[in-house]
């Protein structure tokens, strides 16, 4: 058999690392001192074969032998706590499924994600990227929760935020200025480009729609070039863009909704646990 080493030997000598000694130790890990003192003598005759710390006066030091120990320590010791929290708790693992347009990924995700994982380390996000048309139509079999945009009074699950719809361009070109004026739209079907075609068009001004994507981050990169003029949702606009009103003759647009719809029936405290995370990440 191969010999191992008890991980109640290995919590004593973490514990004399972190408190700087022994005394402080014991009362760490709830023993006597001179328990703590026969675990190290243990744990360096008997299991290391090899001193692991000296003392210099008053200071204890680690031993290269003491340096490499501590390092396997903390991580048998992690690996520990994350075995019993699985098999304890199994709620604490699985996978999540979440639909969201592109159009979020960047400006919301990252600080969402991140707050998840903190509270959840052990559970898989699947993330689908796929336009708002799209993800209406996919079952509990394929999401669990779907994060979609939708016109005012036509909302369903949870309304995350209210934004107004603006016209965008790159702040140091004019192509505003066009005739017809060429724009970056997402793809059919999408309610954004619906309402600023029929904008200009009761207006009477002339357009054309040079470029059409699924893509905000390809759109993004057409108006910051120069190229074309968009709309989209306030809070998408880039420092480098400027937003295009009626002083520079485009029409007012409505506002649209960002909502939270939860697919799956299945209750889980992971999923209840996204949703929150996700209403609290749309609020910042």
């Amino acid at each position: 058999m191969q010999p191992t080493i008890d991980h109640e030997l290995l919590r004593t000598f973490i514990a004399i690392v972190d408190n700087g000694g022994f005394t402080k130790a014991a009362r760490a890990v709830n023993r006597t001192q001179s328990a703590v003192s026969m675990q190290m003598k243990r744990l360096e005759e008997d299991v290391i074969q090899h001193p692991l710390l000296l003392r210099q006066g008053k200071q204890l030091r680690l031993t290269s032998e003491g340096h490499t120990l501590l390092s396997y320590a903390r991580r048998i010791l992690d690996l520990h706590g994350e075995a019993l929290n699985v098999l304890r708790q199994p709620d604490m693992v699985g996978k999540v499924r979440l639909g969201v347009p592109d159009d979020y990924v960047m400006r919301f995700l990252p600080g969402i994600l991140k707050s998840f994982s903190q509270a959840w380390p052990l559970v898989d996000v699947d993330v689908l990227c796929a336009p708002s048309s799209v993800l209406s139509q996919q079952t509990r079999e394929h999401l669990d929760l779907s994060i979609m945009t939708r016109e005012v009074g036509d909302e369903i699950g949870v309304i995350l935020r209210r934004e107004s719809t603006v016209w965008v361009a790159a702040a140091s070109h004019s192509i505003h200025l066009t005739s017809p004026v060429p724009l970056a739209m997402f793809e059919v079907p999408c309610f954004c480009r619906r309402h600023a075609c029929n904008a200009l068009d009761r207006q009477g001004r002339a357009y054309r729609v040079a470029y059409s994507s699924p893509s905000l981050a390809t759109l993004q990169a057409v108006v910051s070039a120069g190229l074309a003029v968009s709309a989209w949702m306030s809070s998408l606009v880039t420092p480098d863009m400027q937003v295009l009103g009626k002083e520079e003759g485009f029409p007012e647009l409505p506002e649209a909704s960002i909502v939270l719809l939860r697919t799956s029936s299945t209750q889980s405290p992971i999923i209840d646990s996204l949703a929150e995370h996700i209403m609290e990440g749309f609020r910042l």
